[in-house]
């Protein structure tokens, strides 16, 4: 990577190398940031991205290589010291504290004082204005965090990041993953802004779209390794997608072929009927049928109710109204563990807070529901687990050094992959994947909305939801759309995209 126009960059990493235990995850990778740039950083799931930023901010200290920041080299020595710096970031999974209020969230270290104790008016007025200045958001920020959605939960964690004092590098990693087209156009304007003013802004997420549309400059980075830098206008999205995996991508191309054959396998048989069936102020009461061999798509968009009705289906709480019946029974006691047995079970949204177990394996976190579903009295020898595990790590194409990897050492992507497997191990009859795909590279895209398919094949049926309409109607064989948590239409899977958005917005 060329030095030439140094007054201009920001920051300059020299000959980043970082390797963990049994992972080189960085290996002599260059990357430069300009004042007033917003600069996209792509690659796959474990390309090495969030270990460069984890250097960057001091999480992660490099076993080689040199930091440049203003001109002045930089040993960042904490994530602390990285803010003194100038440096601030908003982490793909939300950092911030459920419990406590928004304002507190907000203003968290730099709380408003008045005769030695928190000036609460003040700290409310000032993180108020906070959101309407930044954001164009206006929210009672007396309420605790916790109470309001995830997509809520990241533009306050984006507000608190943009208000750190002499903040000059602002890292943004998968920002929008979870806000609709409104709140993401929101944060476009916030980055332009802060653009203009010099800031330098790191960009990661795994929407092309926008890429093109908000970054300047794109690095790709793959196992590791720097692949290059490039302008984003010269640049075409499909020579960017080869650049990130490294092949050319042919599984897109393979998937409407694909759902052809696998809908001559739908059986009339209905696996899942639901009649009426609802909770009064979460999901209005609806229809809804799964055949076997069948994707349904749930399409609408942020707080429709998609996420609210698979919950309602699981057991995760107890519906008010209508019924429910499973492979021809009526279903009487609604509770996660009743589903599982029953060949129902869930991935879910938020893979961070109710999927995933932290500190266990990968190994652990895959044999997790079926060793519950057998019961501890019968444990599943070690030989068996080990049996298993290797499975789904090589059929979903797990990048683990190990089974015995901690399941948090993984990328996002890989701990998707993880949670399905879990589920895929239990054998189930029904799959609702809510968001299987949220921060996932494309290449590992594909591979899972290719892997719903086969599933489908297979005799299995599937509930599917994803924010991205493209990604419902490539996978589904049929389409139920939400608005206002309500079922509003149902279409077969030639429908026009066209017609399928108008209804999420709730025009006829």
């Amino acid at each position: 990577m060329s030095d030439k126009n140094t007054n201009d960059l920001l920051v300059a990493m020299r000959g980043m190398t970082k390797a963990f235990p049994g992972v080189q995850a960085l290996e002599n990778v260059d990357f430069d940031l300009r004042y007033g740039e917003i600069h996209a950083l792509m690659g796959g799931n474990g390309a090495g991205k969030s270990t460069l930023i984890k250097v960057l901010t001091g999480v992660e200290k490099p076993d080689d290589g040199v930091i440049t920041l203003a001109g002045r080299e930089v040993h960042v020595r904490s994530p602390q010291h990285a803010q003194s710096l100038g440096i601030s970031t908003v982490y793909q999974e939300i950092n911030l504290c459920p419990n406590l209020t928004v304002a507190e969230n907000i203003l968290i270290g730099r709380e408003p004082m008045k005769f030695g104790r928190i000036d609460w008016k003040k700290l409310n007025a000032q993180a108020r204005e906070i959101l309407l200045r930044v954001l164009e958001m206006d929210i009672d920020v007396t309420q605790t965090l916790g109470s309001y959605s995830v997509a809520i939960q990241q533009m306050v964690a984006i507000a608190r990041a943009l208000e750190i004092e002499s903040a000059k590098l602002l890292i943004l990693d998968e920002p929008t993953s979870s806000l609709s087209i409104h709140e993401t156009e929101q944060l476009f304007t916030v980055m332009r802004k802060l653009k203009g003013e010099g800031v330098g802004i790191i960009f990661i997420t795994h929407f092309i779209d926008q890429v093109y549309q908000i970054s300047d400059r794109i690095t790709v980075i793959r196992n590791g390794r720097l692949v290059g830098t490039y302008e984003t206008v010269a640049l075409p999205r499909m020579e960017l997608i080869t650049k990130m995996i490294g092949r050319t991508l042919t599984v897109l191309d393979e998937m409407s072929k694909t759902k052809v054959e696998t809908s001559k396998h739908i059986s009339k048989e209905k696996v899942l009927e639901a009649r009426e069936f609802g909770q009064t102020g979460e999901v209005e009461p609806l229809d809804l049928d799964l055949h076997a061999g069948e994707v349904l798509g749930l399409a609408g968009l942020m707080g429709s109710g998609r996420t609210e009705t698979v919950g309602l289906l699981f057991g995760l709480e107890t519906p008010d109204s209508g019924t429910l019946t499973i492979a021809g029974k009526k279903v009487e006691k609604f509770s996660p563990y009743d589903s599982i047995m029953r060949g129902l079970v869930l991935s879910p949204e938020d893979r961070k807070a109710t999927g995933i177990v932290d500190d266990l394996t990968v190994r652990e976190n895959i044999i997790l529901a079926l060793q519950a579903g057998q019961g501890w009295f019968k444990h599943l020898s070690s030989q068996k687990q080990y049996e298993i595990a290797e499975k789904y790590i090589q059929m979903l194409e797990i990048a683990t050094p190990s089974p015995d990897q901690p399941v948090k050492n993984l990328s996002g992507g890989n701990q998707q992959k993880v949670i399905l497997a879990r589920w895929l191990a239990t054998n189930p009859q029904i799959l609702i994947l809510d968001e299987p795909t949220r921060g996932i590279d494309v290449g590992t895209k594909a591979e899972i909305q290719k892997l719903v398919l086969s599933l489908a094949e297979e005799g299995k049926a599937c509930i599917f939801i994803s924010s991205e309409l493209e990604e419902v109607m490539r996978c589904s064989h049929r389409i139920a759309v939400l608005s206002d948590r309500k079922k509003v239409a149902e279409f077969g899977s030639e429908v026009d995209e066209q017609v399928v958005m108008q209804s999420m917005a709730g025009e006829s």
